[in-house]
């Protein structure tokens, strides 16, 4: 259903877009769509969540990520995948990325305050980094973003 999301929103807007035509064009019915997904912006939520939560692993999992390349890893894990992501800023839907960043590196209610204020201004942060980057076409690559970004972290 995603893949079919996905492509219908290649030609429309997706308020343009119907459940029906997404069930059809992923050749499912409608049960099936409401059992995995509240609405269709929950299919592109979940789908911004599964690519950064495989992002995550991979780099966990690479011998050679360190800290020093951990954001030169997230930009290339936008730029890989600018198709969708850049879909989404088509269709001024990238406030979903912003929801992924909250749930994973956000404030949490059990936060201190000094630690919400903290983890707030971090994700806000990369958040706004990220769409000027977009914004601006995606001109530097992800090498450049990662320095640019520790650069300006000091």
């Amino acid at each position: 259903m995603t893949n079919a999301l996905i492509q219908l929103m290649q030609t429309r807007t997706l308020s343009e877009i119907s459940i029906s035509e997404i069930t059809l064009t992923a050749e499912v019915g409608r049960a099936s769509f409401y059992r995995n997904f509240t609405d269709k912006r929950d299919v592109l939520r979940q789908h911004v969540m599964y690519l950064t939560q495989k992002w995550g692993s991979e780099f966990e999992n690479n011998p050679n990520s360190n800290p020093q390349n951990l954001f030169g890893s997230l930009f290339q894990h936008y730029k890989d995948n600018d198709n969708f992501y850049l879909l989404l800023y088509r269709n001024h839907l990238i406030e979903l990325i912003l929801d992924t960043i909250l749930d994973i590196c956000g404030p949490k209610e059990e936060s201190s305050n000094i630690e919400a204020y903290r983890k707030s201004f971090f994700a806000y942060g990369l958040y706004g980094w990220i769409v000027e980057w977009m914004m601006r076409g995606m001109q530097e690559s992800a090498d450049e973003m990662n320095t640019l970004l520790t650069t300006a972290l000091g």
